[in-house]
């Protein structure tokens, strides 16, 4: 082996070992370990209380290892051969070589865990477990079983497919998927079970998603400066920048969580899990200086060629890294402090009490905070103001409707999903269903009208490496990729748009994405993306694989929106309600009953569509009326410029299709005089 593989292992068991020295005090310290055996209660033994959290911290690091290893074979490496041929460089292929094997290791920690999961489940032995047929009759019943075998699968393709990508676009693509395969076992823990559960649940999705980078990326970066490899100051310039928004991210989603579990800041220091909470937020402070020593010694070191202090500084970072996510799993493992009082039925089901009787003012003033949506407005103004303030710097013009456009598309998002709306979406039918036209029909308008896509393509700079991809590169790749255009076919477009909403609502499936926190986001995410996929086929400000003429636009627009009217008629005629087992456990006390909640819900959907249809009409007339100005506009320059070279007396020079135009009709009036003449002539001519 070389010196460089020798280095690399080195601090990979310094890694390790830190990780198993933090794991092993947390759980003595926080009681996840020294727990009572009460007589009568099954017990799993010391080997599954020992063996799951270690299982778990090996499927953890792992895991991150493996999205750090993808991370630098598709990003953090520039790309090579240009344009025309783009392919990833050796190092790159040799990472994604790397990603396989961890991405192996991380099946088979899975699958450790989930065997340990299911014996602590049933408090038998492990050995019984395995012996018997517990495991396989468990894993389905089991969220957390069915949640790891998802993590197995995921795992096994990554490690398969990786073996063979030569790509940037499948690295990205098994990066993508390794990154959903984060995320199951996780939202299946304490989250799911939090007082509020929603605020819980989206939390540690996003503190999940953005530990995995963060610490697989340095592992990775760290690991190719101990190697000595090239274009290391390239990887670490990227890295760091990516290490900055994984940073705050982490802190704000962390400090989430702990709220959500620890209503006191007191718990802090008088419960198990409040100190070993605490002790995550030092070792986040920790990591924050880190990083900062990084950006103002190491990284610039490395321009001058000493990438020594960066490669010894990046192994103990990694080190400290390692020891917080041991941490990170005994805090899993112990039982956050009970809640004081009683828990209403209906809070575990919705996360909050039930509101008071539905008016205009509550559901103006009862604002109800959801995370996930919170954070999707905050990125997306803040991306777009960030887009528009550069572009102003640098000298050039921003439409101010455009940018008035995309705010007023994000603030109804905040109507919806923010306010009193959001507390009685899910318990009334007919508020949910508001909820869902203004996310799907009324939202998307001006969110297209703001033409995200043109700013970004007018914003964001060239990639530094010529050849290499950056965001810009990447968005232009995407573009002109082969599921854009077929996702971008008027046709697709039109079909989701229209027929999701019946095989959604008119199937089992409606009621158990009510019953699911995460299943309610991804249903309104899902009318908010295809909305706006139908209408970028329609008005189609930012550049789009097809472009329909307008006369085609109009009469998309009047065969589309029928169909909501349609379906609001539908609902009104049913005489079974959607949903039922659902909307008859949170039926309020003060509501309608059900089926008639849900004819509200119908006329609402019938007679929503007026609204954006007419908007539609304004912006289309307005694209309409602009196109024939442009069209006009650089027709007259053409013909100005013909008419110069043709004052010049210029050879050659192409001719003005105007001019050509004015030509052919000179011709044919010179035509028509000439045979008036001809023809008053031949009449005053004498008979013969």
């Amino acid at each position: 082996m070389s010196e460089g593989g020798l280095r690399v292992l080195r601090a990979a068991a310094v890694a390790v070992a830190a990780a198993a020295a933090v794991l092993v005090a947390a759980l003595v310290l926080g009681g996840a370990v020294t727990e009572q055996v009460i007589p009568g209660i099954g017990d799993a033994g010391a080997a599954t209380r020992w063996g799951l959290p270690v299982s778990r911290t090996a499927m953890d690091l792992l895991s991150a290892l493996t999205v750090g290893a993808l991370l630098a074979g598709a990003a953090l490496l520039p790309i090579e051969g240009g344009r025309e041929a783009p392919r990833l460089a050796k190092d790159s292929v040799g990472y994604l070589r790397a990603a396989s094997w961890l991405a192996a290791g991380w099946a088979a920690a899975a699958a450790a865990t989930l065997v340990f999961t299911v014996a602590d489940v049933l408090g038998q032995p492990v050995t019984e477990v395995l012996g018997g047929n517990e495991l396989s009759s468990y894993v389905g019943s089991l969220e957390q079983g069915t949640a790891l075998m998802i993590v197995v699968l995921l795992a096994v393709v990554v490690a398969l497919l990786a073996r063979t990508t030569t790509t940037p676009a499948a690295a990205f693509g098994l990066l993508a998927l390794a990154g959903i395969a984060l995320l199951p076992p996780p939202l299946t823990g304490h989250s799911a079970s939090a007082a509020n559960h929603e605020v819980a649940v989206t939390g540690v999705a996003l503190h999940v998603a953005a530990i995995a980078p963060w610490v697989g990326g340095l592992a990775v970066v760290g690991a190719h400066a101990l190697l000595r490899r090239d274009k290391l100051p390239i990887m670490a310039e990227r890295f760091s920048r990516l290490a900055l928004w994984c940073y705050i991210t982490v802190g704000a989603s962390g400090m989430v969580n702990v709220v959500s579990r620890l209503p006191s800041p007191a718990e802090l220091f008088t419960t198990d899990y409040g100190r070993l909470a605490l002790g995550k937020i030092i070792a986040w402070a920790v990591l924050g200086w880190f990083g900062w020593r990084h950006r103002e010694r190491t990284i610039p070191a490395l321009h001058d060629r000493k990438p020594r202090a960066f490669a010894r500084f990046a192994a103990v970072e990694a080190a400290v890294m390692a020891g917080t996510m041991g941490l990170a799993v005994a805090l899993a493992r112990t039982a956050p402090p009970p809640e004081t009082g009683t828990e209403s039925a209906i809070k575990t089901q919705l996360g909050f009490d039930m509101p008071p009787h539905i008016n205009l003012e509550r559901l103006a003033t009862l604002w109800h905070f959801d995370l996930f949506f919170g954070v999707l407005v905050v990125v997306l103004g803040g991306l777009y103001l960030g887009g528009v303030l550069r572009l102003r710097r640098r000298g050039d013009s921003w439409p101010i409707g455009r940018t008035a456009s995309w705010f007023f598309g994000l603030l109804t998002i905040v109507i919806v999903t923010q306010t009193g709306v959001s507390r009685y979406a899910p318990i009334l039918f007919s508020v949910h269903m508001a909820q869902h036209m203004v996310l799907n029909m009324l939202t998307p308008i001006f969110l297209v009208v703001g033409a995200p896509t043109t700013l970004a393509l007018r914003a964001l700079k060239p990639a530094k490496v010529r050849g290499d991809r950056g965001p810009r590169e990447w968005l232009t790749a995407v573009l002109h990729s082969r599921f854009v255009r077929f996702v971008a076919h008027p046709a697709f477009a039109t079909i989701l748009f229209m027929g999701s909403t019946f095989a959604l609502y008119f199937t089992p499936l409606f009621e158990d994405l009510m019953r699911d926190h995460l299943g309610h986001i991804a249903m309104m995410v899902h009318f908010l993306a295809s909305g706006c996929l139908f209408f970028w086929v329609l008005l189609g400000i930012d550049p789009a694989p097809r472009q329909l003429p307008h006369p085609l636009r109009l009469l998309l627009l009047f065969v589309t929106m029928p169909f909501h009217a349609f379906f609001g008629i539908a609902l009104m005629n049913l005489n079974q309600a959607l949903a039922a087992g659902w909307y008859n456990a949170v039926n309020p006390p003060w509501g309608t009953t059900v089926l008639h909640d849900q004819h509200t819900g119908g006329s609402i959907a019938w007679a929503f569509g007026e609204v954006p249809t007419f908007v539609v009409l304004l912006v289309m007339a307005f694209q309409w009326y602009a196109d024939d100005q442009r069209q006009a506009r650089r027709l007259d320059r053409k013909a100005d410029r013909a008419a110069e070279r043709t004052a010049r007396g210029e050879a050659g020079a192409e001719e003005d299709e105007l001019a050509v135009y004015n030509a052919r009709l000179a011709k044919l009036a010179e035509r028509d005089r000439l045979a008036g003449e001809q023809g008053r002539k031949a009449a005053r001519q004498p008979e013969a």
